[in-house]
């Protein structure tokens, strides 16, 4: 941690952002193939809130950097027993620790935690070591303990005590015995090979039931505190009459092996001791006792005390404790008794699920977010041992997301797709732990991610083309009609205006457009001889930032016009022409789309047979209109009138008699958003005819793109 900071800080004073950028790549490297632990002591039963380090000290992180970063602390286990203040950078116990609550079975108590930073993600493991108080006296498992022994026994003969148990370690720990005085007892204690500690008696003086039946001593035992602490237990000693044979095991350690979760209505068989006395009667009856055995065992092994049966009681489980150590004592009918251990080893059954403990989440990101955009960091742990405690995790169905292990059986939770969230909003991920045992377990955990929305969608609307009509001398502020968009986005990025797009060199249009919902309305009253039809665009946009918008204007991709031209001489000409209009997206195509599309003209289609027509229906009205016509020239030469330009008739009848002496087609591209509204022929273009397609009969062929 110290290293991130003294790197960045060279990195700003140096001034060069090249190598500050590398620096800092460096030093995250560094951070997460493997920072140094920090380690610290504390007292147990400290008060709550008790000091333990200065972390932003010993880290040389910026008190600052702590709450802009998320500095925080993970104990390892389910319960959190450290607090980080993020404005004082200083950890704390959230309670007062008890060693040997936390640390049962334990002679040192290290208590392991992580320090977690983000943005960047970082983490720094960290070790707390309980250190022992002696708050604990040694204490005997009973207050008063009974030895029979024969009045017969030798001069060194030894009989073997309860020992005390002090729940305090090292110095603090039990440290030697003393016995009261008395004429006929001293006290040893010593370690046996297997590392149990032993206390016996041993007779100094022959004993005499006559002279003294029973005597009483007092046992103290003593830990090594400052101050020293003690604990004390009566023995009382039962002086027996004569029994020469004491009851010998068959074995002197019985070893078993028992896994873990044994049904308890079976009340499983652990093993059974057997030890045998020679002598008759009540001296070679055998009764059997735990003796210098633990409480727990205790609870956990049941002993019948005829047949020497020793059974599982309640649970046994491996992640306690792996192994049981018990000493049975056979007592015969005289008082003499014998020992014998019994060993029992605790197999690992496959009894625990992975567990998945979920460090940080990020609940919601934008749907353009780069692939490997880490959402979530996740560990997963299993009590168990060897293969039933190794898991692996995986992701549920087919989702853009991915797990990618980082240390100390930690996960990330990684995108490896891009999101879309018109398609999908949300994403319930389900993440299953499973550990390799031969059943093998495993555990969901489900987290939700919120996909927020990007503004990449455009408005749409509904229709290509409106058409409105309204009648005229209408009413001011009439409403004619409603356009509507669409935008697939969400919130504001959703939210769609609407206006009138202005086109240079034409007039402002007399309709105007609710910019919210898209109604048009007419400004004032119109006439239909000065205005019969007329076009407006509207754009949509998007509330976003930018905003996405949407023309909505777009005619077909070909259009196909035929243009009649007549002039007033008697009798009237006229000619024909078709005019073929197609819109590209440039002129690169513009040839080859008229080449391939523009039709050959048809002299002979419908339009003849009207003309055909109207020349028949003049011909017999011909006397009719004689007088007309004289009329007509004798008006015209009182204006002075000489001539006139040709005009197009109103309707094909209108034509005069005559022939059609020939019909152009004219191919004319535009590009895709052309606002010319006119175009003019000057003469027809005579050798511009499209490869393969030649003109028809009577037709002259003119290729023209704008």
């Amino acid at each position: 941690g110290w290293l991130f900071w003294r790197v960045m800080a060279c990195g700003r004073r140096s001034g060069d952002s090249k190598r500050q950028v590398i620096l800092f790549i460096l030093c995250v490297c560094l951070c997460r193939s493997g920072a140094e632990t920090l380690r610290y002591s504390l007292p147990e039963e400290m008060e709550r809130d008790s000091f333990v380090a200065n972390i932003a000290k010993d880290l040389g992180v910026p008190l600052s950097q702590l709450a802009a970063r998320k500095a925080r602390v993970v104990s390892e286990g389910d319960e959190q027993l450290f607090r980080l203040d993020q404005s004082t950078g200083v950890l704390t116990a959230k309670e007062s620790l008890d060693r040997e609550e936390i640390c049962p079975q334990s002679d040192t108590c290290t208590l392991l935690f992580k320090i977690f930073f983000e943005n960047p993600l970082q983490l720094i493991r960290g070790e707390v070591e309980v250190r022992d108080v002696n708050d604990n006296s040694p204490v005997f498992p009973e207050k008063e303990m009974v030895l029979k022994i024969i009045e017969t026994a030798s001069i060194g003969s030894r009989f073997s005590l309860e020992s005390a148990q002090d729940k305090d370690v090292g110095i603090n720990g039990l440290q030697n015995y003393s016995l009261g005085p008395n004429p006929h007892f001293s006290l040893a204690d010593g370690t046996a090979k297997d590392g149990v500690k032993y206390l016996e008696l041993v007779l100094q003086r022959q004993l005499d039931r006559e002279e003294q039946g029973e005597l009483n001593l007092l046992l103290t035992a003593t830990d090594g505190g400052s101050p020293p602490r003690s604990g004390t237990a009566q023995v009382r000693i039962v002086v027996l009459d004569a029994n020469d044979n004491i009851p010998v095991f068959d074995r002197e350690v019985y070893e078993v092996r028992l896994a873990e979760n044994s049904p308890l209505e079976q009340l499983v068989l652990v093993v059974r001791v057997t030890a045998s006395d020679p002598d008759e009667g009540s001296n070679g009856e055998v009764r059997y006792a735990f003796t210098q055995t633990s409480e727990r065992s205790r609870q956990l092994f049941q002993l019948n005390r005829t047949t020497g049966e020793i059974r599982v009681v309640s649970n046994l489980d491996f992640e306690e404790a792996k192994s049981h150590k018990m000493v049975v004592k056979a007592t015969d009918g005289g008082g003499l008794y014998a020992h014998c251990k019994v060993q029992v080893e605790v197999l690992d059954v496959n009894d625990n699920a992975p567990e998945i403990a979920l460090t940080s989440l990020t609940a919601s990101i934008p749907e353009d977010a780069p692939p490997r955009t880490v959402v979530a960091l996740f560990s997963v742990r299993d009590r168990d041992s060897g293969d039933n405690g190794r898991t692996e995790c995986s992701i549920d169905g087919d989702l853009p997301f991915s797990l990618t292990p980082t240390f100390d059986n930690y996960y990330e939770l990684r995108t490896n797709a891009a999101l879309d969230r018109e398609r999908t909003a949300e994403y319930n991920i389900t993440i299953t732990a499973t550990d390799w045992g031969t059943k093998r377990l495993s555990t969901q955990e489900n987290i939700f991610v919120q996909i927020s929305d990007v503004n990449d969608n455009p408005p749409e609307f509904t229709q290509e083309v409106y058409t409105m009509s309204v009648t005229e001398n209408n009413s001011p502020m009439l409403r004619i009609g409603r356009m509507k968009a669409t935008d697939a986005d969400a919130g504001k990025n959703a939210r769609v205006n609407y206006a009138l797009v202005r086109q240079e060199g034409k007039e402002q249009p007399e309709v105007s457009i609710n910019a919210e919902n898209g109604d048009v309305y007419i400004l004032r009253p119109l006439d239909y001889e000065k205005v019969r039809a007329f076009e407006v665009t509207v754009r949509a946009a998007d509330g976003g930032s930018p905003p996405a918008q949407r023309p909505g204007q777009r005619d077909a991709a070909r259009q196909r016009l035929i243009v009649l031209v007549r002039d007033r001489g008697q009798p009237s000409r006229s000619a024909t022409a078709t005019l073929a209009v197609a819109l590209v997206d440039g002129f690169s195509e513009a040839h080859l789309r008229v080449s391939e599309e523009a039709p050959a003209a048809e002299p002979d289609g419908p339009l003849t047979l009207y003309l055909i027509a109207s020349l028949a229906c003049v011909s017999a009205l011909f006397l009719a209109t004689a007088v007309a016509a004289v009329v007509a020239k004798v008006r015209r030469a009182r204006r002075g009138e000489t001539e006139t330009l040709p005009t197009f008739p109103p309707t094909a009848t209108e034509s005069s008699a005559g022939s059609l002496p020939r019909s152009y087609v004219y191919d004319v591209c535009f590009a895709a958003g052309t606002v010319n509204s006119e175009f003019r022929f000057l003469r027809p273009l005579f050798p511009c005819f499209p490869a393969g397609l030649p003109p028809g009969p009577g037709e002259q062929r003119s290729s023209v793109c704008s």
